[in-house]
């Protein structure tokens, strides 16, 4: 049975009644907005792996020909001509961006990617002094923030050994605890500058309760920034009301926007009009009104919003992915997206218990909301090699060293066939 104290329904292991849910399903038709690519036998591969990269939207094509069709027929007057000029392309995602992470207009802005942008936040809200200069990251955090952070410390003089505090799970636990953060930050909080902390953990899939963490770090006055990678376009997020000051993502995975995404960046609205802020400035982050007076504007002068922390002109060709993917988002919205991701990863973990075996753990919390759309699997044996079956098989999921297998029903695209599927086939799999 499923868990009904959630608003979940009783499941079934049935093939039929995955057909079932597929045939009930209002975001069903959605599917057909992507392109999914085909197995050896011509069928349609179950893909799992959207928390990796997602597929591609079907709209792509057609905004990347406009850009080369005017590009061609109007070449430097597609800046201001055309149905899509380019020299506004970045303003698109003003509005529908906002609505997507829980911000208000003008705190979200696509540009450069997840760690560039990580590392320009830093040059403003990672500003070490001599008894406050220690960062807060998560064990595991994802390889490129720890680059970035070790980098950061050590370019401000501070060995990451002392200048990091890393909240672990406890001994014998896969995930982080709330109490436990909270705990820390107690204990270091007034040598903490910075808390960056991942939305929703790469390897578990925990979601962190980032509203909480965020109260409890500005009790201590540190700064909160969080890596969205996993949480943008998989869960809800109301960013602005849970007063973060910045955070950085990618919109390759969930967001469905082609391998190497531009990324996005949010800055919270109290911070715009701060100019004397640190930060790294560049062409297309200064004031509209004065970006075209160029050699005659020697001093930078910063739009006041996010576009602020712009440091170039956006590469158009690149963006017209983002603007495909966002488009449905912004078409669906995010509370109809969860609902069904919910009740997908619910399905997806009945099926896995039903199989009762003793091979694998599944690390993600149980609870539906400290989770997303993915499931990770710390297989006891043979786990890479039954990563490579069931890519044989049709089914694409992800792996993570040293053993963990993170399998992603994501609502836009897949089906609860996917997931019936993928378990049914595992299920074969671990009995050969």
């Amino acid at each position: 049975m499923g868990d009904s104290t959630s608003g979940l329904p009783r499941f079934s292991a049935d093939e039929s009644f995955a057909q079932c849910l597929d045939g009930d399903d209002p975001l069903a038709a959605y599917r057909d907005r992507f392109l999914i690519p085909t197995g050896a036998n011509g069928r349609h591969i179950h893909y799992l792996a959207g928390n990796s990269l997602g597929l591609q939207p079907r709209t792509v094509r057609g905004y990347v020909d406009r850009i080369l069709k005017d590009w061609a027929e109007r070449a430097v007057d597609g800046h201001f001509q055309g149905d899509l000029p380019w020299y506004p392309f970045h303003e698109m995602f003003r509005d529908c961006g906002a609505r997507l992470v829980g911000a208000t207009p003008g705190e979200v802005v696509v540009m450069n990617s997840l760690t560039v942008n990580l590392h320009l936040m830093m040059v403003s809200f990672y500003r070490p002094t001599r008894q406050r200069y220690k960062i807060l990251i998560e064990d595991p955090a994802f390889p490129s923030d720890s680059y970035a952070v070790q980098t950061q410390a050590r370019f401000h003089g501070h060995d990451p050994k002392d200048g990091l505090v890393i909240a672990r799970p406890r001994a014998g636990q896969r995930v982080l605890s709330h109490d436990d953060i909270e705990e820390l930050l107690g204990r270091e909080g007034e040598q903490i500058a910075l808390v960056m902390l991942s939305g929703v953990n790469f390897v578990t899939g925990q979601v962190l309760d980032m509203a909480r963490i965020t109260r409890a770090a500005k009790r201590h006055g540190c700064a909160v920034g969080f890596d969205l990678a996993h949480a943008a376009g998989n869960v809800p997020l109301h960013l602005h009301d849970w007063d973060v000051d910045f955070a950085v993502w990618c919109n390759y995975k969930y967001l469905n926007s082609g391998p190497g995404a531009v990324g996005a960046c949010f800055v919270h609205q109290r911070h715009h009009a701060a100019v004397d802020l640190p930060r790294f400035a560049g062409w297309w982050g200064n004031d509209p009104a004065t970006r075209f007076r160029m050699q005659l504007e020697t001093q930078f002068v910063p739009r006041i919003s996010a576009e602020g922390w712009q440091v170039s002109n956006p590469p158009i060709l690149a963006m017209a992915p983002v603007k495909a993917s966002y488009d449905i988002f912004d078409e669906v919205g995010m509370d109809a997206l969860r609902v069904k991701s919910q009740t997908l990863t619910a399905y997806m973990q009945f099926l896995l218990d039903e199989l009762a075996d003793s091979s694998f753990d599944v690390i993600t919390p149980r609870v539906t909301d400290q989770r997303g759309c993915q499931l990770s699997l710390a297989l006891h044996r043979r786990s890479r090699e039954l990563l490579d079956l069931l890519h044989t098989e049709g089914v694409v999921c992800d792996f993570r060293e040293p053993n963990i297998i993170r399998a992603a029903p994501v609502p836009l695209y897949n089906s609860f066939y996917d997931v019936w599927a993928f378990v049914n086939t595992l299920s074969k799999l671990l009995r050969r």
